[in-house]
């Protein structure tokens, strides 16, 4: 593929000019992309990827490039290019965002969240903060390579899926499945959920770098018994033994089991605010402040009842009642995890069965790769401190793990004291400020163009 130019070590605009036409194009971009309603419902219900997908090529294809739009089911779609590095033997890198997002309820809103306004110093609307803004950094830097012509040191795989509010399944899984080869040579991918804001008790700012995700384990529990009569003494009642499975379940005392991801992310809050690093200390938990957030669903698996369903009338004790269940999985705890459960389940005499399963995933935050982000980060936020975590949920990184990629969350932004980052995603009035997309887009540009492998 030919980025269309020549290439050129000294770009056009001085730094500050560059970094100002980056932060412009990226509101407009993502202003853009917002005004595509690609909402997710989940279980294949959308309103499709297929035409924001064909705006992300044709935007890339206007920036010299030669992008693929595939897709999975009708309507639903994924837009992949690659820009070829100065050296094809180096590794690539793979940058993945997702074009869906969940769904509005517009009577909740204060706007309409698919007009993407922008004003008051923000892009508004849903996908604002997940994840359209990171996929209009994408393409605005994308497009500074191209007004340079500047190639980058490696190959640079941009990814923009679809279905990540969902399973993946019609988007990353797609592609890991059916066209691997799109993402041949790459080693490392950086995607959502890292890279951003939190602000300490100190005055200080933690920019937190994913380099794990808990595994997601969707079970659907099945209790079977003898169907009768309401009104009759029934022992072997289907209802009343998922109901003890379920709530022996959803007590269970999971154990602390700090990953060395977040015994790193412990250690380096504690030497910031003089504390000692103790997890299972309520005190220390408590003096960490915002970043608090960001240990508390990590220490532990977790498993939490969602759903129950059984019967058809009052009177009548049905044969068989089901329930789902979200179990939650660190890196490392796998065997824990399911022979707690499975020793419950054997007990009560309850089956279960995977509505999904992603096994958790784990990158290298002592590597190269987190050291160059950590350096963007720096030269973006001198007072920067990085540190990396593990993330409670889950991202597309569990799809491309399976081809051996390393995958971290770095989607850089920067937001101000007070900003409630997680209460707008997926929440209502969500809006990006503009100078995070600024932040965001400069700090994305010097990490891709960095090459890992030299010295810093």
């Amino acid at each position: 593929m030919s980025t269309g130019t020549a290439p050129q070590e000294t770009p056009r605009e001085t730094p500050r000019e560059a970094a100002d036409l980056l932060g412009e194009d990226a509101a407009e971009l993502c202003s853009r992309l917002i005004r595509f309603d690609t909402t997710n419902f989940g279980g294949g219900d959308s309103r499709g990827e297929r035409a924001a997908a064909e705006w992300v090529a044709e935007t890339l294809a206007e920036a010299g490039l030669d992008p693929v739009v595939l897709e999975s089911a009708p309507g639903r779609a994924s837009t992949v290019v690659r820009i070829p590095g100065t050296d094809p033997a180096a590794p690539a890198l793979l940058v993945h965002g997702h074009l869906d997002v969940v769904p509005a309820q517009a009577a909740d809103w204060s706007f309409d969240p698919f007009a993407g306004e922008v004003r008051d110093g923000a892009v508004w609307g849903r996908g604002a903060l997940d994840m359209k803004d990171m996929d209009a950094m994408m393409l605005a830097v994308a497009r500074g390579f191209a007004r340079d012509g500047y190639r980058p040191p490696r190959d640079v795989v941009l990814a923009f899926v679809a279905d990540e509010e969902d399973t993946g399944a019609y988007g990353a899984g797609f592609l890991v499945e059916e066209h691997p080869e799109l993402f041949e040579g790459v080693a490392t991918a950086i995607g959502e959920s890292g890279g951003f804001t939190v602000h300490l008790p100190d005055g200080g700012r933690l920019y937190p770098v994913a380099a794990g995700e808990r595994g997601s384990a969707w079970m659907t529990l099945t209790a079977r018994g003898t169907a009768g009569h309401g009104s009759r003494a029934n022992p072997d009642n289907a209802v009343a033994r998922l109901v003890r499975a379920v709530h022996r379940l959803s007590s269970l005392d999971w154990p602390v089991h700090p990953t060395p991801v977040v015994t790193a992310l412990l250690e380096g809050l504690g030497e910031r605010l003089g504390l000692a690093a103790d997890p299972a200390d309520p005190a220390f938990l408590g003096a960490l402040g915002e970043a608090a957030s960001l240990v508390e669903a990590t220490l532990s698996n977790t498993l939490n009842p969602t759903m129950l369903q059984a019967g058809y009338k009052h009177n009548v004790i049905p044969g068989e009642a089901t329930a789902g269940v979200d179990g939650r999985i660190l890196p490392g705890a796998e065997d824990a995890f399911f022979a707690a459960v499975d020793a419950v389940l054997r007990e009560e005499g309850v089956d279960r069965s995977f509505a999904s399963f992603t096994a958790p995933v784990s990158a290298d935050h002592r590597s190269p790769e987190f050291a160059a982000m950590a350096r963007a980060l720096r030269a973006a936020d001198p007072e920067a401190l990085v540190l990396p975590y593990c993330m409670s949920g889950g991202t597309d990184a569990k799809a491309f793990a399976r081809l051996g990629i390393a995958c971290y969350g770095f989607a850089p932004g920067s937001t101000p004291p007070g900003f409630p980052v997680w209460d707008y995603v997926h929440g209502v009035d969500e809006h990006v400020p503009l100078a995070s997309l600024s932040f965001g887009a400069a700090v994305l540009d010097r990490y891709l163009r960095t090459d890992p492998r030299d010295p810093a």
